[in-house]
């Protein structure tokens, strides 16, 4: 910045003088006008009512886009710093060239915005002369007369002094607009001052930050070269060529899977085939076992019946010999002789019988445990 350096040692409140220099020369206007010092008429009234309008002037001058841009001028240094941050803080490579897409006008209004209220400055242009308004109707009623008077003098002594009255009343709507007027003016100073100070910004900044064609420019390249890349993609998914390469790969690999499920179905169905001649044979087997079992059962219940007549036999000759030898007590010797021999071949052939049965018990148990070893060997 140039002209309007905020490195000059102006003090801004010259610009707050500036701004209230000529509503004070016309509040002073009117207090010389009430002390009688110049020929104007004021009550005290009025002169409360222009003393309040005025003491808000001032508090709102603050607000003024003349004053506070001299304080933003103030710390431009630190308003430099700061945008040279922002302005990094939001770089953007294209094309192997950096820029920031940073908006130097929304960063210098809102850096500005820190300066003063934009509410209270919107409001001014209309507050004061509506403030004017309102003192003008209260200082009328104060200077109200009584009108209670009954002779034609005091009559117009008192319509003199409503006259009067509403004469100075209309002092407070005068300022109000004045002070509407020198709002406005200093307003719109101002926000040229921060208009010149942004061009400049941007005349020192440009080359380092994306101008929106730039960006549009950019940003209908990307698109393009989007396009051509789906164009390509395209191209190259409904390529014929890769098609029929990619069906002849899908009949290749369905061609195998169906050979390798016929193998496998031909060799699952050889072992079922084996496993049904095991099952068969081990059937048969279970078969004949069940045979052996049942036919040793039948000799063996047959043997129990043979040795049991055995032991009947051998128990009737036991007691055809204890009934012989009673006999013999009372018969003759000789029947006695013949008959001991005879009992005697009975008793050799008995127990010969007892033995050769004890020889076959021996032999089917043996034969009967074969039998069993041979099954649960199978």
């Amino acid at each position: 910045m140039s002209k309007n350096n905020p490195s000059s040692s102006t003090p801004c409140f010259i610009s707050f003088i500036v701004v209230a220099f000529i509503p004070t020369l016309f509040f002073v206007g009117i207090v010389l006008g009430y002390l009688h010092k110049i020929p104007l008429k004021v009550d005290i009234h009025s002169l409360s009512i222009l003393s309040v309008i005025y003491i808000t002037y001032l508090l709102f001058i603050k607000h003024n886009a003349n004053v506070a841009i001299c304080r933003m001028r103030k710390e431009y240094i630190n308003l430099q710093k700061d945008l040279q941050q922002h302005i990094k803080e939001n770089s953007l490579t294209i094309f192997n060239k950096t820029k920031s897409t940073a908006n130097i006008s929304n960063f210098v209004s809102d850096y500005y915005k820190t300066f003063r209220n934009d509410n209270f400055a919107s409001v001014a242009p209309s507050f004061f002369p509506m403030l004017g308004i309102l003192g003008t109707f209260t200082a009328i009623a104060l200077s109200m007369p009584d009108f209670s008077s009954t002779n034609s003098e005091a009559l117009d002594r008192d319509i003199s002094l409503l006259l009067a009255g509403v004469g100075t009343a209309f002092y407070a709507s005068i300022f109000g607009i004045f002070l509407s007027i020198v709002w406005i003016f200093f307003e719109k100073r101002g926000l040229s001052k921060v208009d010149m100070d942004l061009h400049e910004l941007h005349q020192v900044y440009d080359d380092y930050i994306w101008s929106e064609s730039e960006l549009s420019r950019h940003e209908h390249m990307q698109d393009e070269l989007r396009d051509q890349n789906m164009i390509k993609a395209f191209k190259e998914v409904f390529n014929l060529d890769f098609i029929q390469t990619l069906n002849e790969k899908h009949l290749e690999n369905f061609q195998t899977i169906i050979n390798e499920t016929n193998r496998n179905f031909t060799t699952v169905t050889n072992h079922m085939q084996m496993v049904s001649t095991d099952l068969k044979d081990t059937i048969a087997k279970i078969h004949t076992a069940k045979s052996v079992l049942k036919a040793n059962e039948n000799i063996e219940k047959n043997m129990k019946e043979f040795n049991r007549a055995t032991q009947l036999l051998s128990n009737s000759i036991h007691q055809f010999d204890t009934s012989l030898e009673h006999a013999l007590t009372l018969s003759f010797k000789k029947i006695d002789s013949e008959l001991s021999d005879i009992i005697i071949k009975l008793a050799n052939f008995a127990n010969s019988t007892s033995q050769q049965n004890a020889i076959l018990q021996d032999t089917i148990a043996k034969y009967h445990k074969q039998i069993s070893n041979t099954i649960v060997n199978r």
